[in-house]
């Protein structure tokens, strides 16, 4: 390319220079003859040795040129200054977590009084759990308690087409965590290197989650240095990345319970004007199974309301309000619906409510046919207590629930609608756990692995029809038998669109007086 630049370039004036200079009229100069005279000639050389000079500096930083690939991550400089610190103190919640990174911490600080017991720092501390529960909060929280130098990474920085590029990277990383020892390394999102290898899994990808296995094998012992991984899907990591030596510690970062979201809620409501009267106990009630992430969005939603509404203090309503927002989504005001639809959704939202108080499975906190995100209308609730273990009963009694609706239409009108679709998910998703995972259906204590689910689908899929069918059938019962008071709390929830759990409480008792009997 180079030497045909240059020809094109030079050879204009070669040839106009050649033709001159070997023209009779240079020498002889006949009478007539206009030729070319001397001055010409040196402007014809000048011009040749611009464009000569003019190609060489072009030719010295081509456009064309091969691009390098820049196998290292340019270090971006730590503004300590503008970058709030965060200790163990702003992590509600995680206290046994806290304390086996307490620990860490302190052999950072104090390696040698470890050293002496003979204890050797834990190489690896892999944090898994859901999304939203802090794992990364509480990498965050290690760099505000520890002297050591905090380096974080990403499992995606680590990923690239080209092979030997993530290798490097992880090899820069942990060489730089070696020089400024004492030091942890952060890697969030791991199991996008630390992914299970297999035959069909790229070369690139293989070589990168090696080296990063030698490198955890490579440290001495005389090395404060710990790596630091979280994952939400420990199931993908290879088994070579979790065993002892690499990853010696592994902690469960699960949703809290009802204290520890209390301990959440005061940690994110401390900088905020809140009106005296909140009760923090009912709203760790109100966001059962929800991680700390629902919990600050609902705090800052509970705020951005309270701003809305020209409030001086955000009060229980905002955050009543905030939860609705996360869990059914935005409320849809304009949104209009017929009447014969909302009739329809009344009886749909009154079927769930009756079958909750005749089933007393959780206690219901609201009832609404506002329309929220895609649904018409929903149900809430909120659990009598904190449950961890549920029984085959109590699972039965949850699919009743959410078949309460669709039963409810049937009664009422004669046929169904499209409106349980949602329910019909939620509820074969019990049903298939309950045959799949739980050993709760007449194939007896069995466990299918998800690999021997599509060999064995038919029978799956009939044990699963077994238990709706059989569920469906009950709630049908039981809505028919309590029609008269389906009637009532439809009616009532169709002219005010809202009714809280007092409402409905209400509405049974005055019902059962009037009946002399006590239907639920």
């Amino acid at each position: 390319m180079k030497k045909k630049s240059l020809l094109f370039i030079l050879l204009p004036s070669i040839i106009f220079g050649f033709f001159m200079l070997t023209s009779p009229g240079i020498n002889n100069k006949p009478k007539g003859y206009v030729g070319i005279s001397s001055s010409g000639i040196s402007i014809i050389i000048l011009i040749t040795i611009i464009l000569l000079i003019y190609f060489l500096k072009y030719n010295g930083s081509p456009q064309f040129a091969p691009v390098n690939l820049k196998t290292e991550k340019t270090d971006k400089k730590n503004d300590k200054a503008n970058e709030p610190k965060i200790g163990f103190k702003d992590v509600a919640g995680l206290d046994e977590a806290k304390e086996e990174l307490e620990e860490i911490i302190d052999f950072l600080k104090n390696p040698d009084k470890y050293r002496a017991m003979g204890a050797k720092i834990p190489k690896g501390i892999l944090l898994h759990g859901p999304p939203g529960t802090g794992k990364t909060l509480l990498a965050r929280a290690i760099a505000g308690e520890t002297n050591s130098k905090f380096i974080a990474a990403s499992g995606s920085e680590f990923v690239e087409k080209y092979v030997g590029v993530g290798a490097k990277r992880v090899r820069a990383l942990f060489e730089k965590a070696r020089k400024e020892a004492p030091s942890v390394i952060f890697i969030d999102e791991i199991d996008a290197i630390g992914a299970k290898r297999t035959l069909e899994s790229n070369n690139e990808k293989d070589q990168t989650l090696n080296q990063l296995l030698i490198e955890l094998d490579g440290f001495n012992n005389d090395q404060t240095v710990i790596v630091i991984g979280a994952t939400n899907r420990i199931d993908m990591l290879d088994e070579a990345l979790k065993r002892p030596g690499r990853f010696d510690r592994n902690i469960f970062i699960g949703n809290p319970d009802i204290k520890s979201r209390e301990e959440i809620f005061k940690v994110h409501i401390k900088n905020k004007p809140i009106n005296p009267k909140i009760n923090i106990s009912e709203l760790a009630k109100r966001t059962h199974g929800m991680s700390g992430a629902h919990i600050s969005n609902i705090a800052n939603e509970a705020a951005i309301l309270a701003v809305r509404n020209n409030k001086k203090s955000i009060d229980f309503d905002d955050f009543n309000n905030a939860i609705e927002k996360v869990i059914g989504g935005l409320e849809r005001k304009n949104y209009s619906i017929i009447e014969k639809e909302k009739r329809r959704v009344s009886f749909h939202e009154a079927g769930h409510a009756l079958m909750g108080k005749i089933l007393s499975s959780d206690l219901i906190s609201k009832i609404s046919i506002i329309p929220r995100s895609q649904a018409l209308g929903y149900v809430m609730y909120t659990p009598n207590e904190e449950r961890f273990l549920i029984t085959k009963e109590e699972l039965f009694n949850k699919i009743k629930v959410m078949l309460g609706g669709r039963a409810a239409e049937e009664v009422i009108f004669g046929n169904i609608s499209t409106g349980a679709k949602d329910d019909l998910k939620k509820a074969n998703e019990i049903a298939f756990q309950m045959v799949c995972e739980y050993g709760m259906s007449d194939l007896g204590n069995r466990f299918y692995e998800p690999t021997l689910i599509k060999n064995c689908y038919d029978i799956i899929d009939r044990e699963i029809n077994k238990i709706i069918d059989l569920c469906y059938k009950d709630t049908l019962e039981k809505v028919k038998l309590n029609k008269e008071l389906l009637s009532k709390v439809a009616n009532v929830l169709y002219e005010k669109e809202t009714l809280t759990g007092e409402d409905l409480n209400t509405i049974i008792e005055k019902y059962n007086s009037t009946q002399k009997v006590s239907i639920i």
